[in-house]
């Protein structure tokens, strides 16, 4: 079924968004591997992206956007994760927001229309701090220790938040909390990033997306406005997905690692054509076994590429989706992108893992797919809950 925001799409000129993309990608993927030994920020990348246009990407056209939809955001996360995965992780998180902003009617009009403006006019991105020490992911259920407590004059919010991505640059965080009412709420509330009371503890030191700086966050006795409420309800509303977000989730995450996987395999090729062993006297990418474990990759790969575009063409196009199904996508794309980087280190032995050639920081940053929610156990359970009637 095709609902009517799909049919009252605006055309837009995302052809020159993926170009602009492109061109960007090649110069983030020189820094890439300088931001890995460091764990530091890609600052740079961002300014760049915010003049190309790329930041308001999936704003509304209406408020001056491009207006894209999944699949040319999911285009350009692939492009930029081949490039820097840590860059395309901060940017998804970011064109998400936005897509639920557009399309949730739980989000305040005018708050939406703020972000959005701002996206536009400059550098302000925005992404949810959900994750806490105790809580883990709020996923798997629980109340949150975050707590929002309400005054006269505002709310005052106190909590540890952990995996806050792209921390360093955020100018917005959705943090989810719980309200310290007689019967607790729990939802989003909306926050300008250095507020007093704010901290920033620069804890991200990890095997994989070193320049994601996703640090903890701590907020104490941070105060903000009333209206600065998203989306808060019942712990029991909470239990149906949001498709919105669910889906787009399970693609941009997917698109990300498979721009990695992308990357492993253009690599690998340039090491087979040039690597010439001198038992063998040829090139190695003459080998049976070289050509069909590329031949192997090729097909994952191919694979990825029509789940991703497919799916987020149908979600573009209004087609009802289900959360199990965008689950499928995420373990089913982020699972090849690791095989195909593990492929590729078979071929490779210790050429692949030393830390001279990109592959080995490859295969850092496409472990961090199975972390991602959702975790592969929980879609495996839910699809076998779902099979036996449970």
């Amino acid at each position: 079924m095709v609902t009517p925001a799909a049919k009252g799409r605006t055309a837009h000129s995302e052809p020159d968004y993926i170009a602009r993309a492109e061109v960007l990608a090649e110069t983030f993927a020189t820094r890439a591997a300088e931001h890995d030994r460091a764990g530091s920020f890609p600052f740079e990348n961002f300014r760049e992206l915010s003049e190309a246009g790329l930041l308001s990407l999936t704003v509304p056209v209406a408020h001056g956007g491009a207006g894209a939809g999944a699949r040319y955001a999911a285009r350009v996360i692939g492009i930029l994760g081949k490039a820097d995965p840590s860059t395309a992780l901060v940017l998804s998180m970011h064109y998400i927001n936005h897509l639920v902003m557009a399309r949730s009617p739980t989000w305040p009009a005018r708050l939406s229309r703020k972000l959005a403006r701002e996206s536009v006019e400059g550098l302000a991105l925005v992404n949810a701090l959900r994750v806490e020490p105790e809580l883990g992911s709020p996923a798997r259920g629980g109340l949150p220790a975050t707590i929002a407590r309400r005054t006269e004059t505002g709310w005052r919010l106190s909590g540890h938040k952990i995996y806050s991505t792209g921390s360093p640059i955020l100018k917005w965080y959705l943090v989810w909390a719980r309200t310290d009412e007689a019967e607790p709420r729990v939802g989003q509330f909306l926050v300008p990033a250095g507020l007093p009371g704010t901290r920033i503890v620069e804890t991200w030191d990890h095997h994989g997306l070193r320049a994601s700086g996703s640090h903890d966050v701590i907020f104490d006795d941070v105060v903000i406005p009333l209206d600065s409420e998203v989306d808060v309800r019942k712990p029991a509303d909470w239990r149906v997905p949001d498709v919105t977000q669910a889906t787009i989730h399970t693609v941009f995450v997917g698109a990300i690692y498979d721009g990695v996987a992308r990357a492993a395999r253009d690599w690998l090729i340039t090491f087979l054509r040039q690597r010439v062993p001198a038992s063998l006297g040829a090139p190695l990418a003459t080998l049976a076994r070289a050509q069909e474990s590329l031949g192997a990759i090729e097909a994952r790969l191919a694979v990825n590429a029509r789940l991703i575009e497919t799916f987020a063409r149908d979600f573009d196009d209004g087609v009802q989706l289900s959360a199990g199904e965008s689950n499928v996508i995420k373990l089913t794309v982020t699972n090849n992108a690791v095989a195909v980087v593990e492929e590729a280190l078979s071929l490779t032995g210790n050429h692949g893992l030393s830390r001279s050639n990109p592959l080995e920081r490859h295969y850092r940053d496409v472990l961090c797919g199975r972390v991602h929610t959702p975790q592969d156990d929980s879609t495996r359970i839910g699809l076998g809950r779902a099979a036996l009637g449970l």
